[in-house]
């Protein structure tokens, strides 16, 4: 296939860049801007004329600020999922853990100015925190899914929260660490992996140890006399 030519000079026309996607447009605006500015003189109306949107469109797309930040995590999301993880297939659970996180601050690293600025911002903001708290949960159930991590059943809960903690440490590093060999970065990831493998290991333990106890409870249960249960029942439906 022939590119078109320019009709004036008989030359190869250049090729037009494919424009981003209005959700990836209202996102990269606002890390322009963030990482330009304070977290909290940027308006939505900024991240409009920034991504050339309309303040309707932004609004079908995001409903707030943090809603637009939280696509940041979505598109980081893509971009450690879309990479190839077979090689890792037979390393230890330690190692891809690490990849897999890795590559997330790889994807983090155009972003690291407005990062910056955002995070000092957001200590003083514990309800913007806890927002991107559960953001940040349903990142890191697909970042241990990519390293082959369960994250269902009793201790999953356990697993994603550890996970999305301790990689808020990793990143408090990672924010001041200008070497490009993320020397002190790789060290911290390192030490926060190993100490949620012990956490993890005593919680199985416990749960190992409790489970007579939930048994017998389960059993009690069981053989309370079905009138009992059912006056229970009938004193909820009153209240």
């Amino acid at each position: 296939m022939t590119r078109p030519t320019d009709e004036t000079t008989g030359t190869a026309a250049p090729a037009e860049t494919p424009k981003a996607h209005p959700r990836e447009a209202a996102v990269e605006a606002l890390m322009r801007l963030a990482a330009e500015q304070p977290w909290n003189d940027i308006e939505v109306g900024d991240i409009a004329r920034e991504a050339n949107l309309s303040l309707a469109d932004l609004r079908d797309l995001f409903p707030s600020k943090g809603a637009v930040l939280g696509g940041l995590a979505r598109m980081l999301d893509r971009k450690v999922l879309e990479g190839d993880t077979s090689d890792l297939a037979d390393e230890p659970t330690r190692e891809r853990l690490f990849d897999v996180l890795m590559r997330r601050l790889d994807a983090m690293a155009p972003y690291k100015p407005a990062l910056r600025r955002i995070a000092f911002a957001m200590k003083g903001d514990p309800l913007s925190m806890l927002a991107l708290n559960g953001v940040a949960l349903n990142s890191h159930r697909y970042m241990l899914a990519a390293a082959g991590i369960d994250t269902e059943g009793p201790l999953g809960r356990l697993k994603l929260q550890g996970s999305v903690v301790a990689f808020a440490r990793v990143v408090e590093t990672w924010l001041d660490d200008d070497d490009p060999a993320l020397a002190r970065t790789m060290a911290r990831l390192d030490k926060e992996i190993r100490k949620g493998e012990n956490v993890m290991e005593r919680a199985d333990d416990l749960r190992r140890l409790t489970a007579p106890l939930r048994a017998l409870g389960r059993a009690a249960l069981e053989r309370r006399p079905r009138r009992e249960r059912r006056d229970e029942g009938d004193s909820a439906a009153v209240l």
